[in-house]
């Protein structure tokens, strides 16, 4: 009977820590990243020294009581798993650690790792879990497959660019020389590259008409190079959808719908903490773990 209530007792911590699908799961979690958007504040105003001048001691207790809070909830986290390693190495789980310790180190060596507290915001990824976004994180990585698959079409593109740069640059280094403030050739070539990027931080500029003219061709060229790459990447983005889109269509049976729906439970196993479970499944895809439920 001990063993049993003990076993509901880890089962419902581990619901309500790791999963959003209950009531209690998405307040905790809610409750989380309020803690965790109040400690990134508290940081960031503690860098400003006239705030921390006046209210130095306020800011650094509000920090305490949330780092004795994370670690209560670290605690909580290694308890409620059956394998609190998997949770200790896990992408959270460093991430938790990283953001909790600093407090801990800047009180015994009284050094900068407090500053390692920004790390929490990204804990507010778990955002993805409360709100249920798991079905645009497809559309996201179609995004990256398109960046990778483009990467050797920007590389040269990209190649060219500093070539006309390091020509350009040359060029408006000979026509204006140093008494219109391109003094050296790399200076002249950081002038180009931001004209070319249509930046233009207006600290260097030309004088002659020659070099004028020069940087009016840079100006109009600068408009077709931002387009270029935008253009590669939707170029393979609209042919990784086409793919997707006719790979769905032979893999989709009309008798079986249920495999165009994207699971949106937030379900984790309590063993290897594997997520993404399929809506209803009763066993983790990954371990065969019994998965509870409500």
């Amino acid at each position: 009977m001990e063993a049993t209530n003990k076993h509901n007792w880890r089962t419902k911590l581990h619901e309500i820590i790791y999963e959003a699908d209950t009531p209690s799961g998405k307040l905790f979690d809610v409750f989380l990243l309020i803690l965790i958007i109040l400690s990134i504040i508290l940081v960031m105003l503690e860098s400003v020294n006239s705030i921390d001048e006046k209210y130095h001691n306020t800011l650094y207790i509000g920090e305490w009581i949330i780092t004795i809070l994370f670690s209560i909830e670290y605690i909580l986290r290694l308890i409620s798993v059956k394998k609190p390693l998997r949770y200790v190495f896990s992408f959270f789980g460093i991430i938790d650690f990283l953001s909790t310790i600093p407090m801990y180190l800047a009180f015994f060596f009284a050094g900068g790792a407090q500053a390692l507290i920004t790390l929490r915001a990204l804990r507010l990824l778990r955002v993805f879990r409360i709100l249920k976004l798991a079905r645009y994180l497809g559309a996201s990585n179609q995004l990256k497959d398109s960046i990778i698959a483009s990467r050797i079409k920007i590389l040269v593109f990209l190649f060219a660019v500093m070539v006309s740069s390091v020509v350009f640059g040359t060029i408006m280094y000979l026509v204006e020389g140093e008494a219109n403030g391109f003094t050296n050739i790399p200076k002249s070539v950081y002038w180009c590259i931001v004209t070319l990027t249509t930046v233009g931080f207006g600290d260097i500029a030309p004088q002659t008409p020659l070099g004028q003219f020069i940087t009016t061709i840079i100006m109009v060229l600068g408009y077709g190079i931002i387009a270029v790459p935008t253009g590669i990447v939707s170029a393979e983005y609209a042919k990784a959808s086409n793919k997707t889109h006719n790979k769905s269509k032979e893999v989709t049976d009309k008798d079986n719908p249920e495999l165009k729906i994207v699971p949106l439970n937030t379900q984790s196993c309590s063993s290897c903490l594997a997520e993404k479970h399929i809506d209803g499944a009763e066993f983790c895809y990954k371990c065969g773990e019994v998965l509870h439920h409500e």
